[in-house]
Protein backbone atom coordinates (compact mmCIF):
# COMPACT_ATOMS: atom_id res chain seq x y z
CA UNK A 1 0.00 0.00 0.00
CA UNK A 2 1.46 3.36 -1.05
CA UNK A 3 1.60 6.15 1.49
CA UNK A 4 0.20 9.53 0.70
CA UNK A 5 2.58 12.36 -0.21
CA UNK A 6 1.82 14.15 3.08
CA UNK A 7 2.59 11.04 5.11
CA UNK A 8 5.81 10.47 3.19
CA UNK A 9 6.83 14.07 3.88
CA UNK A 10 6.16 13.65 7.60
CA UNK A 11 8.09 10.43 7.72
CA UNK A 12 10.95 12.00 5.82
CA UNK A 13 11.00 15.01 8.13
CA UNK A 14 10.93 12.75 11.14
CA UNK A 15 13.85 10.74 9.82
CA UNK A 16 15.81 13.87 9.07
CA UNK A 17 15.17 15.31 12.55
CA UNK A 18 16.14 12.01 14.15
CA UNK A 19 19.28 11.94 12.04
CA UNK A 20 20.12 15.51 13.05
CA UNK A 21 19.64 14.73 16.75
CA UNK A 22 21.85 11.70 16.43
CA UNK A 23 24.51 13.72 14.70
CA UNK A 24 24.31 16.37 17.41
CA UNK A 25 24.64 13.82 20.16
CA UNK A 26 27.61 12.26 18.41
CA UNK A 27 29.28 15.65 17.97
CA UNK A 28 28.99 16.33 21.68
CA UNK A 29 31.57 13.68 22.41
CA UNK A 30 33.98 14.86 19.73
CA UNK A 31 36.57 17.65 20.30
CA UNK A 32 35.59 21.06 19.11
CA UNK A 33 36.97 22.54 15.96
CA UNK A 34 40.18 24.56 16.16
CA UNK A 35 38.27 27.70 15.21
CA UNK A 36 36.07 27.30 18.33
CA UNK A 37 39.08 27.04 20.69
CA UNK A 38 41.08 29.86 19.13
CA UNK A 39 39.56 32.72 21.21
CA UNK A 40 40.11 30.83 24.46
CA UNK A 41 43.70 29.93 23.55
CA UNK A 42 44.47 33.49 22.47
CA UNK A 43 43.04 34.86 25.72
CA UNK A 44 45.08 32.40 27.76
CA UNK A 45 48.21 33.34 25.84
CA UNK A 46 47.52 37.02 26.44
CA UNK A 47 47.19 36.43 30.18
CA UNK A 48 50.48 34.52 30.23
CA UNK A 49 52.18 37.33 28.33
CA UNK A 50 50.84 39.91 30.79
CA UNK A 51 52.02 37.77 33.71
CA UNK A 52 55.51 37.51 32.20
CA UNK A 53 55.71 41.27 31.65
CA UNK A 54 54.44 41.87 35.17
CA UNK A 55 57.22 39.71 36.59
CA UNK A 56 59.83 41.41 34.40
CA UNK A 57 58.73 44.89 35.46
CA UNK A 58 58.52 43.95 39.15
CA UNK A 59 61.83 42.09 39.11
CA UNK A 60 64.06 45.13 39.90
CA UNK A 61 61.99 45.95 42.98
CA UNK A 62 61.95 42.30 44.05
CA UNK A 63 65.71 41.95 43.61
CA UNK A 64 66.29 45.22 45.45
CA UNK A 65 64.12 44.05 48.34
CA UNK A 66 65.92 40.72 48.59
CA UNK A 67 69.41 42.21 48.32
CA UNK A 68 68.98 45.38 50.40
CA UNK A 69 66.22 44.49 52.88
CA UNK A 70 65.57 40.78 53.34
CA UNK A 71 69.22 39.82 52.91
CA UNK A 72 70.60 42.16 55.58
CA UNK A 73 67.80 41.17 57.98
CA UNK A 74 68.70 37.49 57.69
CA UNK A 75 72.42 38.30 57.83
CA UNK A 76 72.01 40.36 61.01
CA UNK A 77 70.14 37.49 62.64
CA UNK A 78 73.02 35.16 61.80
CA UNK A 79 75.60 37.70 62.95
CA UNK A 80 73.82 38.11 66.29
CA UNK A 81 74.94 34.58 67.21
CA UNK A 82 78.59 35.31 66.42
CA UNK A 83 81.51 37.49 67.44
CA UNK A 84 82.14 38.63 63.87
CA UNK A 85 83.92 41.93 63.52
CA UNK A 86 84.18 43.96 60.33
CA UNK A 87 86.89 42.24 58.29
CA UNK A 88 87.56 39.65 61.00
CA UNK A 89 86.93 35.93 61.37
CA UNK A 90 83.39 34.67 61.84
CA UNK A 91 82.97 32.61 65.02
CA UNK A 92 79.65 31.17 66.16
CA UNK A 93 79.00 31.68 69.90
CA UNK A 94 75.33 30.76 70.26
CA UNK A 95 73.45 32.79 72.84
CA UNK A 96 76.56 34.33 74.38
CA UNK A 97 75.85 37.81 72.98
CA UNK A 98 72.28 37.77 74.27
CA UNK A 99 73.38 36.60 77.72
CA UNK A 100 76.06 39.27 77.84
CA UNK A 101 73.56 41.94 76.83
CA UNK A 102 71.07 40.91 79.51
CA UNK A 103 73.49 40.22 82.37
CA UNK A 104 76.64 42.33 82.16
CA UNK A 105 76.16 45.17 79.66
CA UNK A 106 75.20 48.16 81.80
CA UNK A 107 75.27 50.52 78.83
CA UNK A 108 72.55 48.50 77.14
CA UNK A 109 70.23 48.96 80.11
CA UNK A 110 71.25 52.62 80.34
CA UNK A 111 70.38 53.18 76.66
CA UNK A 112 67.09 51.29 77.06
CA UNK A 113 66.22 53.42 80.10
CA UNK A 114 67.07 56.66 78.27
CA UNK A 115 65.03 55.65 75.22
CA UNK A 116 62.07 54.56 77.34
CA UNK A 117 62.13 57.80 79.33
CA UNK A 118 62.19 59.82 76.13
CA UNK A 119 59.39 57.75 74.59
CA UNK A 120 57.05 57.80 77.60
CA UNK A 121 57.43 61.57 77.98
CA UNK A 122 57.66 62.69 74.38
CA UNK A 123 54.71 60.79 72.90
CA UNK A 124 51.94 62.03 75.26
CA UNK A 125 53.14 65.63 75.15
CA UNK A 126 53.50 65.62 71.36
CA UNK A 127 50.04 64.11 70.88
CA UNK A 128 48.51 66.60 73.30
CA UNK A 129 50.02 69.64 71.59
CA UNK A 130 49.35 68.27 68.09
CA UNK A 131 45.69 67.64 68.90
CA UNK A 132 45.26 71.08 70.48
CA UNK A 133 46.80 72.79 67.46
CA UNK A 134 44.66 70.67 65.10
CA UNK A 135 41.51 71.78 66.94
CA UNK A 136 42.53 75.41 66.51
CA UNK A 137 43.34 74.89 62.83
CA UNK A 138 40.01 73.19 62.18
CA UNK A 139 38.28 76.52 61.71
CA UNK A 140 37.16 78.47 58.69
CA UNK A 141 38.99 81.75 59.10
CA UNK A 142 40.99 83.91 56.75
CA UNK A 143 44.57 82.73 56.29
CA UNK A 144 44.08 79.35 57.97
CA UNK A 145 45.89 77.57 55.10
CA UNK A 146 48.98 79.70 55.73
CA UNK A 147 49.04 78.77 59.42
CA UNK A 148 48.60 75.10 58.58
CA UNK A 149 51.54 75.25 56.19
CA UNK A 150 53.81 77.08 58.61
CA UNK A 151 53.10 74.65 61.43
CA UNK A 152 53.64 71.63 59.18
CA UNK A 153 56.95 72.78 57.65
CA UNK A 154 59.22 71.75 60.58
CA UNK A 155 58.17 68.10 60.19
CA UNK A 156 59.46 67.96 56.60
CA UNK A 157 62.68 69.87 57.22
CA UNK A 158 65.88 67.76 56.94
CA UNK A 159 66.77 66.30 60.31
CA UNK A 160 70.42 67.31 60.04
CA UNK A 161 69.46 70.93 59.34
CA UNK A 162 67.03 70.83 62.26
CA UNK A 163 69.77 69.51 64.55
CA UNK A 164 72.16 72.30 63.52
CA UNK A 165 69.43 74.89 64.08
CA UNK A 166 68.66 73.63 67.58
CA UNK A 167 72.37 73.46 68.42
CA UNK A 168 72.38 77.23 68.13
CA UNK A 169 69.07 77.59 70.01
CA UNK A 170 70.39 75.43 72.87
CA UNK A 171 73.75 77.18 73.14
CA UNK A 172 74.20 78.19 76.81
CA UNK A 173 76.14 81.37 76.01
CA UNK A 174 74.54 82.99 72.95
CA UNK A 175 71.57 80.76 72.16
CA UNK A 176 68.17 82.28 71.43
CA UNK A 177 66.37 80.32 74.16
CA UNK A 178 68.61 81.58 76.95
CA UNK A 179 68.32 85.09 75.54
CA UNK A 180 64.52 84.85 75.81
CA UNK A 181 64.82 83.50 79.36
CA UNK A 182 66.94 86.46 80.36
CA UNK A 183 64.40 88.87 78.89
CA UNK A 184 61.75 87.59 81.30
CA UNK A 185 64.17 87.50 84.25
CA UNK A 186 64.79 83.74 84.37
CA UNK A 187 68.23 82.13 84.74
CA UNK A 188 70.05 80.50 81.87
CA UNK A 189 69.85 76.75 81.29
CA UNK A 190 72.49 74.34 80.05
CA UNK A 191 69.99 72.49 77.86
CA UNK A 192 71.70 69.62 75.99
CA UNK A 193 74.94 70.20 77.91
CA UNK A 194 73.44 68.92 81.16
CA UNK A 195 72.70 65.26 81.92
CA UNK A 196 69.32 66.05 83.48
CA UNK A 197 68.18 68.61 80.91
CA UNK A 198 69.26 66.86 77.72
CA UNK A 199 66.21 64.57 77.30
CA UNK A 200 63.70 67.37 78.06
CA UNK A 201 65.54 69.44 75.43
CA UNK A 202 65.07 66.69 72.85
CA UNK A 203 61.42 66.41 73.84
CA UNK A 204 61.03 70.13 73.14
CA UNK A 205 62.53 69.56 69.70
CA UNK A 206 60.13 66.72 69.03
CA UNK A 207 57.11 68.82 70.02
CA UNK A 208 58.29 71.52 67.62
CA UNK A 209 58.22 68.91 64.81
CA UNK A 210 54.65 67.78 65.48
CA UNK A 211 53.44 68.51 61.94
CA UNK A 212 52.85 64.87 61.04
CA UNK A 213 50.54 63.99 63.96
CA UNK A 214 48.88 67.39 63.63
CA UNK A 215 47.85 66.68 60.02
CA UNK A 216 46.48 63.26 61.00
CA UNK A 217 44.41 64.83 63.77
CA UNK A 218 43.21 67.57 61.44
CA UNK A 219 42.04 64.98 58.91
CA UNK A 220 40.20 63.09 61.65
CA UNK A 221 38.50 66.26 62.88
CA UNK A 222 37.37 67.22 59.39
CA UNK A 223 35.86 63.77 58.97
CA UNK A 224 33.46 64.23 61.90
CA UNK A 225 29.93 64.99 60.59
CA UNK A 226 28.73 68.49 61.41
CA UNK A 227 25.27 67.08 62.13
CA UNK A 228 26.58 65.57 65.36
CA UNK A 229 27.63 68.98 66.66
CA UNK A 230 24.31 70.46 65.57
CA UNK A 231 22.43 67.75 67.45
CA UNK A 232 24.53 68.41 70.54
CA UNK A 233 23.76 72.13 70.35
CA UNK A 234 20.03 71.39 70.11
CA UNK A 235 20.36 69.32 73.29
CA UNK A 236 22.06 72.23 75.04
CA UNK A 237 25.59 70.86 74.93
CA UNK A 238 28.49 73.28 75.28
CA UNK A 239 32.00 73.13 73.88
CA UNK A 240 33.17 70.78 76.63
CA UNK A 241 30.34 68.31 76.03
CA UNK A 242 30.99 68.34 72.28
CA UNK A 243 34.70 67.82 72.86
CA UNK A 244 34.21 65.00 75.37
CA UNK A 245 31.37 63.07 73.75
CA UNK A 246 31.91 63.75 70.04
CA UNK A 247 35.38 65.04 69.15
CA UNK A 248 37.51 62.85 71.40
CA UNK A 249 35.71 59.51 70.78
CA UNK A 250 35.71 59.99 67.01
CA UNK A 251 39.38 61.02 67.10
CA UNK A 252 40.58 57.92 68.96
CA UNK A 253 41.63 56.10 65.74
CA UNK A 254 43.93 59.04 64.97
CA UNK A 255 45.28 58.95 68.54
CA UNK A 256 45.95 55.23 68.16
CA UNK A 257 47.74 55.63 64.83
CA UNK A 258 49.88 58.53 66.06
CA UNK A 259 50.72 56.68 69.26
CA UNK A 260 51.93 53.58 67.40
CA UNK A 261 53.96 55.64 64.94
CA UNK A 262 55.32 57.69 67.84
CA UNK A 263 56.51 54.56 69.64
CA UNK A 264 58.30 53.32 66.54
CA UNK A 265 59.96 56.67 65.81
CA UNK A 266 60.90 57.44 69.43
CA UNK A 267 62.78 54.14 69.72
CA UNK A 268 64.75 55.00 66.59
CA UNK A 269 66.12 58.42 67.58
CA UNK A 270 69.63 58.74 66.18
CA UNK A 271 70.47 62.04 64.48
CA UNK A 272 70.00 64.15 67.59
CA UNK A 273 72.42 62.05 69.63
CA UNK A 274 74.90 61.67 66.78
CA UNK A 275 75.06 65.33 65.75
CA UNK A 276 74.30 67.25 68.92
CA UNK A 277 75.53 65.32 71.97
CA UNK A 278 77.47 62.19 70.91
CA UNK A 279 75.41 60.30 73.47
CA UNK A 280 76.41 62.59 76.34
CA UNK A 281 76.74 64.18 78.71
CA UNK A 282 77.59 61.17 80.86
CA UNK A 283 75.54 58.90 78.54
CA UNK A 284 72.48 61.00 79.30
CA UNK A 285 71.38 60.85 75.64
CA UNK A 286 72.66 57.38 74.82
CA UNK A 287 69.67 56.21 72.80
CA UNK A 288 69.44 52.54 71.93
CA UNK A 289 69.87 53.04 68.18
CA UNK A 290 72.94 55.20 68.81
CA UNK A 291 74.38 52.47 71.03
CA UNK A 292 73.86 50.00 68.16
CA UNK A 293 75.74 52.39 65.88
CA UNK A 294 78.63 52.75 68.33
CA UNK A 295 79.12 48.99 68.60
CA UNK A 296 78.86 48.41 64.87
CA UNK A 297 80.85 51.26 63.33
CA UNK A 298 82.97 52.76 66.09
CA UNK A 299 83.99 49.60 67.95
CA UNK A 300 83.64 47.19 65.01
CA UNK A 301 81.58 44.65 66.97
CA UNK A 302 79.13 43.74 64.21
CA UNK A 303 77.97 40.56 65.90
CA UNK A 304 77.08 42.25 69.17
CA UNK A 305 75.54 45.22 67.34
CA UNK A 306 73.26 42.79 65.51
CA UNK A 307 72.22 41.36 68.87
CA UNK A 308 71.32 44.85 70.10
CA UNK A 309 69.41 45.55 66.89
CA UNK A 310 67.29 42.43 67.32
CA UNK A 311 66.64 43.35 70.94
CA UNK A 312 65.42 46.74 69.71
CA UNK A 313 63.16 45.01 67.18
CA UNK A 314 61.64 42.81 69.88
CA UNK A 315 61.00 45.80 72.16
CA UNK A 316 59.25 47.76 69.40
CA UNK A 317 57.26 44.68 68.37
CA UNK A 318 56.06 43.98 71.91
CA UNK A 319 55.06 47.60 72.49
CA UNK A 320 53.19 47.71 69.19
CA UNK A 321 51.34 44.48 69.95
CA UNK A 322 50.49 45.84 73.39
CA UNK A 323 49.02 48.98 71.82
CA UNK A 324 46.90 46.90 69.45
CA UNK A 325 45.73 44.76 72.35
CA UNK A 326 44.58 47.63 74.55
CA UNK A 327 43.12 49.55 71.59
CA UNK A 328 40.00 47.37 71.84
CA UNK A 329 39.11 49.14 75.07
CA UNK A 330 39.42 52.77 74.01
CA UNK A 331 39.51 53.13 70.21
CA UNK A 332 36.10 53.82 68.65
CA UNK A 333 35.48 52.81 65.05
CA UNK A 334 32.27 54.25 63.67
CA UNK A 335 31.82 51.46 61.12
CA UNK A 336 31.96 48.81 63.85
CA UNK A 337 30.00 50.85 66.37
CA UNK A 338 32.66 50.55 69.04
Amino acid sequence: MNASPLLRQDLGGGNRSHHARGKLSVNRGLPRKRSDLAPRLSLSGQLRAEARWGIVLALPAMVGFIVWVAGPIVASLVFSFSTWNAGGRFRFVGLENYLRMARTDKLFWKSLLVTTYYSLTSIPLTLLFAFAIAVLLNRKVIGISLFRTLLYLPSVAPSVAVAMLWLWLFNPDFGLLNYLLQLVGLPKLLWIHDEVQVIPSFILMNIWRMGGPMVIFLAALQGIPASLYEAAELDGGGWWSKLRYITLPLSTPAFFFNAVMGIISSFQVFNEAYIMTDGGPNNGSLFLVYYVYLNAFRYGRMGYASTLAWALFVVILLLTLFMFRISRNWVYYEAKGR
